[in-house]
């Protein structure tokens, strides 16, 4: 599938910032069934950025504004190329080994309600056993938008049985290493279908199995991933998998708007 993407990001504040240092993990990665055809990354006035790879292997640009701003617009698009590979995310750049992913965060930190979801699955397989956590989560937690905020973590969302993809991915990944089982978050994109534009910004989770490698999970759209998905960055959980984070000096009352259009090209497009 040819997927084309938009990711405009603005900040303004209503007194200014008088500097600006931020982390971009916008640039999504080459790997067996996602192809970057063209990819480009705009800051106004920023005329040189540092690109790295993080310690998860995700390439980031670090770029500052040393000067005083009241807006910073960020905007990243392109075409990405993808294939269903029934979930299997292979040939990616890995930099952490895989233990990493066992270590719970504030956002992931199982309680007892974590541990009852677990102790309540049935099946004996153990990818059964996650499609089967995957189907639960999605049944128990109710997708709706403004129900939490960045900071809920998946105990919360799962007691209070309403949360959007990345409380999904969160309780998927608590569990999952409650199982011991590495796991980590994934943001991304996701093409919902039809040949109209549609927001889709989204997140879901990856687990690693032993002699098959990390398999993806999406609780919220109950489906391993599919050629409509793009994989951007990965994490321990949503903070490190963030598409943007950063710090300011100043800047009063910041307003953040984001607008993300992905849709998928059509035959005549992709000609």
């Amino acid at each position: 599938m040819l997927i084309s993407i938009g990711h405009v990001t603005r900040y303004t504040y209503a007194l200014p910032a008088t500097s600006s240092i931020y982390t971009l993990r916008l640039t999504p990665p080459t790997f067996e069934g996602q192809r970057i055809l063209s990819w480009r990354v705009e800051m106004p006035d920023i005329q040189q950025a540092l690109r790295y790879r993080d310690a998860f292997g995700n390439i980031c640009h670090l770029v500052s504004i040393p000067r005083t701003h009241s807006e910073i617009a960020i905007i990243a698009r392109g075409s990405v190329e993808t294939q269903d590979k029934s979930g299997f995310v292979r040939g990616a750049t890995e930099v952490s080994p895989t233990r990493v992913y066992r270590r719970q965060t504030d956002r992931t930190a199982p309680d007892e309600s974590i541990a009852d979801l677990v102790a309540g699955l049935k099946s004996p397989d153990r990818i059964d056993k996650l499609h089967e956590l995957m189907q639960v989560i999605g049944e128990r937690v109710t997708y709706e938008i403004g129900a939490t905020n960045a900071h809920t973590s998946a105990v919360e969302a799962l007691k209070d049985g309403r949360g959007v993809c990345q409380d999904h991915a969160h309780i998927f990944i608590s569990a999952a290493r409650l199982m011991g089982l590495p796991a980590r978050y994934v943001s991304g994109y996701f093409v919902t279908g039809g040949d109209t534009a549609s927001e889709a910004q989204h997140a879901w989770a990856e687990t690693f199995i032993d002699g098959l490698g990390w398999l993806g999970f999406d609780p919220a759209n109950q489906l391993c991933p599919t050629d409509r998905y793009v994989r951007l960055a990965c994490g321990l959980d949503a903070a490190s998998a963030a598409p943007i984070t950063g710090n300011r000096r100043g800047g009063v009352d910041e307003v953040l708007d984001v607008f993300v259009e992905v849709q998928q090209q059509s035959s005549a497009q992709q000609q």
